[in-house]
């Protein structure tokens, strides 16, 4: 039996602070993103491409940041969910593991918010694991509409007997979602307190891996200056036994 091990990240576009103060920190990223050593990483808040910082930061990647982050040796699948006035982001996947197949979900509940889901299907050695990224509305009634319809999704897309990961920032405080998911039948790692967010003094989990057909086995989350620094959000690692 071996282990699988999944990150979910918020990394908040690359970009710390406001206005003419703000900081380009996705270079940092790229290598906090090696550190963790996952088979899978899932990311959020993820930029395609952002004109208006281009021309502020003078070291901005030319690649988009998913393709930039991905260790050499990965993989790099990206969706965009919101597309705004200067350019687009969305949700990202890295896997160590050959990807075959990808598909998104348009999960806007509103006019205000761009939200979505990213579906990819990797071949974890002789298995082949769904993975979904997802990054929840700020609304409570939004988010359980859209843990409704992650719910039809994966009856509509995925097999009942394969095994499926559903990661990301939930924007769920205070584990709300966590009955709805495990009626859904996904469990996630509980042990002790877990918080992800704000990553400078964590107060609360907003970042979750939740898993159907594969045992939660344990987790950790990095934490230091270093991670603050970086994003709003601290990383998750969850490992499952496969």
């Amino acid at each position: 039996m071996s282990v699988l091990r999944i990150a979910t990240y918020n990394i908040h576009k690359g970009v710390q602070g406001l206005g003419p103060v703000r900081r380009l920190e996705i270079h940092n990223i790229g290598h906090a993103v090696e550190q963790l050593d996952a088979d899978i990483v899932c990311l959020q808040e993820v930029r395609k491409l952002h004109r208006r910082e281009e021309r502020f930061f003078t070291r901005w990647p030319e690649l988009p940041q998913a393709e930039f982050l991905c260790p050499e040796g990965y993989y790099a699948v990206y969706q965009t969910n919101a597309k705004t006035k200067h350019g687009e982001h969305g949700n990202a996947l890295l896997s160590r593991w050959p990807v075959v197949s990808q598909g998104h979900e348009d999960m806007s509940d509103h006019r205000f918010e761009q939200r979505g889901l990213l579906h990819v299907l990797v071949e974890v050695g002789r298995r082949q694991v769904h993975v979904i990224v997802v990054h929840l509305g700020l609304i409570a009634s939004s988010r359980v509409r859209q843990i409704e319809q992650l719910g039809r999704f994966i009856e509509r897309e995925i097999p009942r007997k394969a095994p499926v990961v559903v990661a990301g920032d939930f924007n769920d405080w205070g584990a709300k979602l966590r009955p709805v998911m495990n009626k859904l039948g996904f469990e996630d790692f509980i042990g002790e307190r877990v918080v992800t967010y704000p990553s400078r003094l964590p107060l609360t989990q907003l970042d979750y891996v939740y898993a159907r057909g594969l045992k939660p086995s344990g987790m950790e989350i990095p934490r230091g200056r270093i991670w603050w620094r970086m994003s709003d959000h601290l990383p998750l690692i969850a490992e499952f036994k496969v």
